[in-house]
């Protein structure tokens, strides 16, 4: 009789662990499908840029500092961006692509400051266009970023709770970073407006 209260208890532990264990898995690819979100509004965004050199490349051809600082700015949040999708819930990559984001913000902020100053490139049809798509990816990519960070905390929450701390610890799973951009004045978006 005692081996069976053993044997059942036992049962009931191991049964216990792999409850835990399966709800920390599925938690932790929703953190990787909240950025995924992220990753195509991003990407989407990358793809924008270049186009927004060439519009304005025309007008601002003396800028050409600026208009590169975009472009390796915009290359720079690119290749991180793919370190990141690697792994969603590694703090270092998700670090790293949100400085690259500031700096990208940053520069996209300075560019559209620039084009203020030339009253053509403002009433420019393909540059209003590229204006109101970008409107609508920052927008997306603050929806995504705040699904993600919804994620994240949910998923750092199962891990460092107890008694799914115990089952965390043992099967390495580690707390993922929310994606934050540090410097409040760099969280506004990037003025896009010509009118």
């Amino acid at each position: 009789m005692e081996l069976l209260i053993v044997v059942i208890v036992l049962a009931a532990v191991v049964v216990w662990a792999i409850a835990i264990y399966n709800r920390l898995v599925g938690l932790r690819n929703r953190v990787r499908n909240a950025f995924s979100q992220i990753d195509v509004q991003l990407t989407r965004r990358y793809d924008l840029i270049p186009n927004l050199v060439e519009a304005v490349k025309g007008y601002m051809g003396h800028e050409r500092g600026t208009l590169e600082a975009v472009i390796t700015a915009r290359n720079a949040a690119a290749k991180e961006l793919k370190q990141a999708a690697a792994d969603p819930s590694d703090p270092d990559a998700i670090r790293a692509l949100a400085q690259a984001e500031t700096t990208l913000a940053g520069t996209l902020g300075r560019l559209f400051a620039l084009a203020e100053a030339y009253p053509d490139l403002k009433a420019n049809q393909n540059m209003l266009h590229l204006q109101e798509e970008l409107a609508s990816t920052e927008n997306k990519v603050a929806f995504a970023r705040q699904a993600f960070n919804d994620s994240v905390m949910t998923y750092n929450t199962a891990c460092e709770s107890f008694p799914s701390n115990l089952v965390a610890q043992r099967f390495n799973f580690k707390t993922a970073e929310f994606l934050e951009i540090e410097d409040e004045q760099k969280r506004t978006v990037p003025a896009v407006s010509f009118s």
